[in-house]
């Protein structure tokens, strides 16, 4: 049982800081990440031609939060919801409850209230991603690739751990963490949602949170809002985030057990059917 903890924290936090540990050393200690941004800077033009493309920017800039900002959204909508049924159920109110029933309504409702726990938990990570990313932008006070000196701007090139503070704001830079990057990473909740039901897809989720994070903060690299080790960064304290608001939630043991396979899916709902 020990050993299984034991594997459990060093895969879901060693790996994750072994990354930070490597990002810092090969980003933040390098000059790899201007080096990569160089080769999208036009130096006779002084700008990022990809960041003047405006459908470029719709499609990654705007539209781009479609996919997190509907999913809290739903989330939301969802945990309010859950606390609906309990309070119209026909047994309290008859009338409103049968109507509720002939509208196909109370279904909705009572999907909510069994899910609750799984709603007001992506709710929270999401609230608790954002505020993570925030307080490092406004602790960190980085700038912008495309603000610097580097590529055109006016405000010098630094490291966010050379402007740190703690308990204050660093200044009006708020470009480390990347925030792009972070949105789509916030989708990985929906990894720690399939991991409580041992959905055998819940892989394929955290690989598509993952693939839809290095995307929205890719393309922010080639604009020239952002280097390539924000986006690491981004991944990496919203995994941390989520992680700690899981094992709130749900707790490790929860979150360890193997997934289940197909012919184990079928078994359990129908023992979940007989035992409702």
């Amino acid at each position: 049982m020990q050993s299984t903890s034991h594997r459990f924290y060093w895969l879901n936090f060693g790996i994750p800081l072994a990354c930070a540990a490597v990002v810092f050393l090969m980003f933040d200690m390098t000059s790899i990440d201007i080096a990569f941004s160089n080769l999208f800077f036009d130096p006779i033009t002084q700008t990022f031609p990809i960041d003047q493309v405006h459908f470029f920017e719709k499609l990654t800039h705007k539209w781009a939060r479609i996919i997190p900002n509907w999913t809290a959204e739903i989330a939301l909508i969802g945990a309010i919801l859950s606390f609906v049924w309990p309070l119209v159920t026909p047994q309290k109110h008859p009338r409103l409850g049968n109507f509720l029933e002939r509208t196909k309504a109370a279904p909705v409702l009572r999907f909510a209230r069994d899910h609750r726990r799984d709603f007001l938990f992506v709710v929270f990570a999401f609230a608790i991603c954002t505020g993570v990313i925030h307080f490092l932008k406004s602790h960190t006070s980085v700038y912008c690739p495309i603000e610097t000196t580097l590529y055109g701007g006016k405000i010098a090139h630094i490291e966010w751990y050379q402007n740190f503070q703690l308990f204050r704001e660093a200044g009006d830079g708020r470009c480390w963490p990347g925030g792009h990057a972070s949105g789509g990473f916030t989708m990985l909740a929906l990894y720690f949602v399939a991991r409580r039901y041992r959905w055998r897809f819940s892989k394929a989720v955290m690989y598509g949170s993952l693939l839809l994070g290095f995307v929205y903060g890719t393309t922010r690299v080639l604009q020239g809002w952002h280097y390539m080790s924000h986006t690491f960064w981004a991944g990496i304290f919203v995994w941390l985030a989520c992680l700690l608001t899981a094992l709130a939630f749900y707790g490790r043991v929860r979150l360890d057990l193997p997934v289940l396979q197909k012919h184990e899916r079928r078994v359990a709902v129908a023992q979940a059917q007989t035992a409702s």
